[in-house]
């Protein structure tokens, strides 16, 4: 079974405002610069990663070397453990020792990316290729990867979120399967939340957004949003699905005993990452997560039975069940490189050679990105896992846009989200109306 390596820096990066605008100064790609190279010359090329645990480090060295012994011509200089902050210097900066390739975890700054010109459209690169984006990666990936017309990163392995549920708990409260509608979900979490001395034995699931991966995007997702229109405003007042996602949260939220209680609980809980999380000790029977997780409930060794099962959708979407919410890992190439042809033959092996998807989706345990990769009777995991492998091909997951001010927009929707929760708003509409117009400012401002 595998063991999962928790994307710790993604999720710091997803949650702060402060990286969302990492790249606010990411310089344009330097005129000089470009796909110029001749690829069949020996030649060494530089690939900055973010991963740093050591069977990641580990994996990434397998991945280069499969590369390198069918490109024997083209060296690649690895650099890990890189966070977008200093990427980003590096693009700006240039030079010998600067990235050719760069991977991060961070698809909320694929906007900035794109927008700046820190890193070239691959467009043309998979034109030349013969490479079809739209039929190689799944369709929330290939989505998440552009900006504007501008495909100037690539899918490389994925997360997708399901829901987690105890099943020895689910038995005990006479639960037959998992549930595949909202109406089901929020019947079977008060079900499975047993009281106890003012607060809670066992908790069916924690609906608060600052809970352990209940972010509003990976909730919305399965109500289908549109966050921005045509006009490239946002859509939070006018898309039907953010009123009613909102409005079926708060509403478990208060089932299950309201704001403070459930606050005051949480509070109590282990972290996210550690051994005590909720889940894995059984005080919160259900848990929205990544892929993930499976590997570290199961490490903890708990004492029930861990089923997965995709997330429910609400009842009049019931026909869409099975979707889920996807993001990932992102690479591309520096706009300042002078050795574009090179870095192209790295960046498609990594990302569209299925052996090597593959391969690297096994040793590091996420997602394979493209749709054969998905299929391969090469993938080794747990039976539980093909649940996320079904909700990355599935096409009606989602994702969340980029944006030209990186995931500034996800940022101030959270804190909505934390605002209505916790009745400090009380007029949703108004408060929709109010949160949409300042997501449109801040994207005015950062053209």
């Amino acid at each position: 079974m595998p063991t999962a390596i928790p994307r710790v820096a993604r999720k710091a990066a997803f949650a702060l405002t402060a990286s969302a605008v990492l790249l606010t100064a990411a310089c344009t790609g330097q005129s000089n610069a470009g796909a110029t190279d001749d690829p069949s010359k020996d030649t060494t090329i530089n690939f900055w990663h973010a991963w740093s645990a050591p069977n990641e480090v580990k994996a990434v060295k397998s991945l280069v070397a499969g590369f390198e012994k069918t490109h024997p011509n083209i060296h690649v200089n690895v650099v890990g453990n890189m966070t977008d902050d200093k990427i980003n210097q590096a693009l700006r900066g240039g030079g010998d020792r600067a990235p050719d390739v760069i991977s991060s975890f961070t698809t909320n700054n694929v906007g900035k990316f794109c927008s700046s010109g820190a890193l070239t459209d691959l467009g043309p690169f998979f034109e030349k290729a013969g490479i079809d984006p739209e039929t190689t990666f799944p369709k929330a990936m290939n989505e998440y990867t552009r900006f504007d017309g501008n495909r100037c990163t690539v899918p490389l392995l994925g997360d997708a979120y399901g829901l987690y549920y105890n099943k020895t708990a689910f038995e005990k409260a006479g639960i037959a399967h998992p549930p595949k509608t909202w109406s089901e979900f929020e019947a079977d979490a008060k079900k499975l939340t047993i009281p106890q001395g003012g607060t809670y034995k066992q908790l069916g699931f924690m609906p608060d957004y600052h809970g352990w991966e209940s972010t509003t995007e990976h909730y919305f997702a399965q109500f289908s949003p549109t966050y921005f229109g045509k006009d490239g405003k946002s859509a939070l007042a006018t898309d039907p699905a953010f009123e009613k996602g909102f409005t079926l949260q708060k509403k478990l939220v208060d089932e299950l005993g309201g704001f403070q209680k459930l606050e005051k609980f949480r509070a109590t809980l282990g972290d996210e990452w550690g051994p005590k999380h909720p889940f894995h000790t059984g005080q919160v029977a259900m848990q929205l997560d990544g892929e993930w997780r499976l590997g570290m409930a199961e490490e903890a060794k708990p004492k029930f039975e861990i089923g997965v099962a995709p997330l429910p959708v609400p009842d009049d979407q019931a026909d869409r069940y099975g979707k889920g919410y996807i993001t990932g890992t992102i690479a591309g190439i520096a706009a300042t490189s002078h050795k574009q042809n090179a870095a192209w033959e790295l960046v498609k092996y990594m990302t569209t050679d299925t052996d090597a998807v593959v391969g690297f989706a096994n040793d590091i345990h996420n997602v394979p990105s493209t749709l054969a990769a998905l299929k391969s009777p090469k993938l080794k995991y747990d039976p539980r896992f093909k649940t996320f492998l079904d909700i990355a091909a599935d096409p009606d997951s989602t994702t969340t846009p980029a944006s030209i001010n990186g995931g500034v927009y996800l940022v101030t929707i959270q804190q909505f989200g934390y605002d209505y929760e916790s009745g400090k708003v009380t007029d949703l509409k108004a408060g929709l109306r109010k949160t949409a117009a300042q997501i449109d400012t801040d994207i005015a401002q950062a053209k």
